[in-house]
């Protein structure tokens, strides 16, 4: 029965045409080919200008003697050094205190002019994030958008830091940054991690996650127990 129900539509196939050599066949629609990016895409963030002080700051007037150049509205030694006693006490406000301190104000942090180019991009990114809420994997993205997301977890945080300087190219969990980088803590940046948790310290401020419950801000006074923590630091840095 099956075969005799297809012979009669077969004929009627080959009757209209649709078996003749004589016609064209329909051309086939083409198909858009999508590229995908080859490379993670890294926001990137400049650090924001220094407002111009009044008169010529005695830190910008000792660095040209030492034919070294700072940016334009650099703070004088003695703003800082009262900057530095406000937050950490008044044995930061020495003058070995003021190498490389990075300067806390409203949950942000503020580079010294003359720290490198990689410490001003790791301040700069940090602050964007600072603010941002505490979610478990946030900043851990995969493809395009990597690094950039609306809530980020301890390492996430870092991560997004760290790649605004070109220090690394994917986010990186808080067990791996154990195995990072150089051992040890750093001139300007410095590590701590464990398999659970991991904060950074920048210029003696600490970049914690946990301190979002404390203040709304990852940025923190330095001071917290570093037991259980490995320390590491970009090479250089």
């Amino acid at each position: 029965m099956r075969r005799l129900t297809v012979l009669p539509l077969l004929l009627a196939a080959l009757a209209a045409g649709c078996g003749s050599s004589d016609e064209e066949p329909e051309p086939l629609p083409a198909l858009v080919s999508v590229t995908f990016p080859q490379r993670p895409f890294i926001a990137e963030v400049d650090a924001p200008p220094v407002p111009e002080p009044e008169g010529s700051p005695p830190r910008a007037e000792r660095r040209r003697s030492e034919g070294r150049e700072i940016a334009p509205g650099a703070p004088s030694d003695a703003e800082v050094r009262e900057a530095l006693a406000e937050l950490y006490g008044d044995d930061a406000a020495s003058e070995d205190g003021l190498a490389n301190a990075v300067v806390l104000s409203s949950g942000q942090a503020i580079a010294p002019p003359d720290a490198p180019p990689a410490v001003q991009r790791i301040v700069a990114a940090a602050n964007k994030v600072a603010r941002l809420p505490y979610v478990y994997g946030g900043g851990h993205g995969r493809g395009e958008g990597l690094f950039v997301d609306s809530a980020y977890d301890c390492s996430g945080s870092i991560s997004f830091a760290l790649a605004n300087a070109g220090l690394i190219d994917r986010p990186m969990t808080s067990g791996e940054y154990m195995r990072w980088g150089e051992p040890g803590q750093g001139e300007w940046v410095t590590i701590y991690a464990n398999e659970e948790h991991a904060f950074m310290v920048v210029g003696g401020a600490r970049f914690d996650t946990v301190g979002l419950r404390e203040t709304g801000s990852r940025w923190q006074r330095p001071f917290r127990s570093i037991r259980g923590f490995t320390a590491v630091h970009p090479p250089g840095l």
